[in-house]
């Protein structure tokens, strides 16, 4: 039994009563976009952008350039992955759907409350953002609110897209990038806090054992000799290893083309290391690794009891859900897309640069199509795994 997707249904159950016995308070849009509107947060945008219109204006073109660079990346980022998924045995979606309980290869499965309060936190700096440069370019915001685009959770601000059309496209650029921009500026800010601070104080509070495989590089040795991922690694060279420090040191100065013996709860591999991708003087595995498992200290249990160290590292799992996901949906929302900010962004540089309506329209509708498809592609394993989860609870009542 899956808590989470269980939890995940109570939730989307409770929203959906919730839409339906207030289905007067929602604009819908397009069929399938419901907006809640409020005029929640429109006074601090305004504050903001009267008391710093210097430093907006200028991080604002920062925002820009970055925004760009982040459209580039994304779009060749999500082409090459589809290119690997289709024709590299073994290869990833790039794409992974961001939920509670699904599990993603290489990282920890993203819990209920985790989720909840990331999508929260990122969603609201995102919408407040663009909220503050439309202000700063003296646009008219109508409302803001929560809203949902089918089963996604959302948040808005509702600026004046007539106003915002006669804006300036520097103007219209700072307003449509601040959104993602501000969630990859603070996903890096909260990755430095959990690496400087937060993260070295946990470690104090843990004792990690075990050595549990949690990916594989494909092509390297560890997996050409056909270990699994998710097999507990006991020895190497007969050395037998307790946790990722005894395994760091058994693999430490190793060299290209030496004999490597690994043994793990299922069997005994024999492998020869390759060259190193970044050191052409060092041995390489291609083996990723995790601890098997965290345990609190027991003198940290006796300091300070029980609640306090595992609250810690409940909140120390959330910052890095905060940032992984920051950065995640501030690079998805630069996709070349119709709807999202990216898309926007697109069209605005288009026009920019091709006088001819027609001709920027399609190349904005061919370029949505291929990002759409490129997309539905690196989802499709995980559409057919939700379709087996569905289907299965059936199959096993017609049995």
């Amino acid at each position: 039994m899956n808590l989470d997707l269980i939890l995940i249904f109570v939730f989307y159950g409770i929203l959906l009563i919730y839409f339906l016995k207030n289905r007067d308070k929602f604009e819908i849009q397009n069929k399938v976009f419901a907006l809640y509107k409020t005029k929640l947060g429109l006074k601090f945008m305004d504050d903001i952008a009267k008391r710093h219109p210097k430093f907006l204006k200028y991080f604002g073109y920062v925002g820009i350039f970055f925004g760009y660079i982040g459209m580039v990346f994304i779009f060749y980022f999500l082409i090459q992955g589809t290119y690997q998924l289709l024709f590299v045995e073994g290869a990833r979606p790039s794409v992974a759907p961001v939920l509670p309980g699904v599990k993603i290869k290489g990282l920890p499965v993203l819990s209920f409350w985790h989720w909840i309060i990331a999508i929260l936190f990122i969603a609201t700096i995102h919408e407040f953002w663009h909220g503050v440069y439309a202000r700063l370019a003296g646009i008219k915001i109508k409302s803001s609110g929560f809203a949902f685009l089918g089963p996604i959770l959302a948040a808005f601000v509702e600026p004046d897209e007539k106003q915002l059309s006669k804006k300036s496209a520097a103007q219209q650029l700072s307003v449509l990038s601040a959104g993602p921009f501000i969630n990859i500026v603070s996903g890096i800010l909260i990755f430095l806090i959990s690496l400087l601070i937060v993260n070295p104080f946990a470690n104090t509070l843990i004792d990690r054992e075990g050595i549990e495989i949690i990916d594989l590089q494909e092509g390297f040795p560890a997996d050409n000799a056909g270990i699994n991922i998710g097999e507990e690694i006991i020895s190497i060279n007969n050395v037998v290893v307790n946790n990722i420090n005894n395994f760091t040191e058994q693999l430490n100065n190793i060299l290209p083309g030496e004999k490597i013996n690994i043994q793990t709860n299922n069997s005994n591999y024999t492998l020869v290391t390759s060259v190193h991708p970044n050191d052409e003087n060092e041995g390489y595995l291609g083996i990723i690794v995790t601890a098997k498992n965290i345990e609190i200290r027991e003198d940290v249990k006796e300091r300070y009891g029980n609640f306090f160290p595992n609250f810690f590292l409940w909140f120390t799992r959330l910052l890095f859900w905060l940032y992984a996901i920051s950065i995640g949906v501030g690079l998805f929302n630069l996709l070349p897309l119709g709807p999202v900010d990216g898309g926007r962004m697109f069209l605005v540089g288009l026009n920019k640069f091709i006088k001819d309506e027609k001709i920027t329209k399609k190349i904005f509708t061919l370029t949505s199509f291929i990002v759409l498809l490129l997309i539905f592609i690196n989802l499709l394993p995980y559409i057919i795994d939700l379709i087996n989860f569905l289907i299965q609870p059936i199959l096993l009542f017609l049995v």
